[in-house]
């Protein structure tokens, strides 16, 4: 089976959407954006035993590549539309492929979203690129620089579920719970579309909680102060680690894809989702911890490549 083949047998979906003139099958997609709102684009790389363990399911692989996009557009407060895919792979496994995809369109079916394009291309190990578009009012995506000082620090969910599963999944000991969180994120997109006009700040907890809010502190040239003993932990990561265990994930563990966001006033109401208000911004730069009104020392920047 070659490239071509692959391509329509796993990828050539008929589309449902709206907004697409044409989709797969010509040297480029043909998008008609909707009057009156802006584009947003990002894009994610997830790369073979550097963003997913060696023979990871790959229905797994195929969800959480287009969860991790999906997680950028809800942090900006955008309506995800179309996606693009480049998969590199070491040979057409078609019982792998039929996974991948079916993983995929799962994630992506949930929000409408249809891919629109893309590449296959042989490689010594499997690498995935999603690139994912999607549309918000004009002047009105929420960035990381419009935080103030006085203003309140939320997050989404819980924090440190992800680290931990990744931790268990490498070390033989998963614990399903936290191992799910890894595997299959889940991507705040309605919740991140409540916030326009509400947030002043936010950004998607993917390197780790503490360098992903300092990042916004530093876009937003302020500082903040947060309660280590308010951090959101789940039931499954208190029950399977020790209280400083927890914390070290919850703070420095990336790969949660919750919202970290601002906001000066209230907030919407969260629904079943748990929200959870972990400190305060204020004028002076860096990010400082606190546990029962004493600061505690903690410096993580987070997971960097090439460092």
């Amino acid at each position: 089976m070659d490239e071509f083949a692959l391509i329509r047998r796993y990828f050539d979906r008929a589309i449902q959407v709206t907004g697409v003139r044409i989709g797969i099958g010509d040297d480029g997609a043909v998008l008609i954006p909707t009057p009156g709102k802006e584009l947003i684009t990002v894009i994610d790389t997830l790369v073979e035993d550097v963003h997913f363990p060696a023979g990871s399911d790959p229905a797994d692989i195929g969800y959480r590549a287009v969860a991790v996009n999906l997680s950028d557009i809800a942090a900006m407060g955008a309506t995800p539309r179309w996606m693009t895919l480049a998969l590199s792979l070491q040979t057409a496994d078609e019982a792998w492929l039929e996974l991948f995809s079916e993983g995929m369109f799962t994630a992506a079916t949930e929000f409408n979203v249809a891919l629109v394009g893309g590449d296959t291309t042989h490689a010594k190990q499997i690498v995935v690129t999603v690139q994912l578009s999607g549309e918000v009012d004009e002047g009105a995506a929420i960035l990381r620089s419009g935080a103030r000082p006085g203003d309140s620090i939320y997050v989404t969910g819980t924090v440190g579920d992800a680290a931990a599963g990744l931790h268990g999944l490498l070390n033989g000991n998963s614990v399903k719970e936290l191992a799910s969180r890894f595997t299959r994120p889940s991507a705040r997109v309605s919740y991140g579309q409540s916030l326009v006009g509400i947030a002043s700040a936010a950004i998607d907890i993917s390197d780790g909680l503490f360098a992903d809010l300092g990042r916004l502190l530093s876009a937003s040239a302020v500082g903040a102060e947060i309660d280590i003993g308010k951090l959101p932990i789940s039931a499954a990561l208190a029950d399977n680690f020790t209280l400083q265990r927890q914390r070290s994930f919850a703070l420095g563990g990336g790969d949660d894809y919750e919202l970290c966001f601002t906001a000066p006033g209230d907030v919407p109401d969260p629904g079943v989702m748990q929200l959870t208000e972990i400190g305060k911004v204020s004028a002076t730069a860096g990010l400082v911890c606190t546990l029962d009104g004493q600061v505690v020392s903690f410096d993580d920047s987070g997971y960097r490549h090439f460092q």
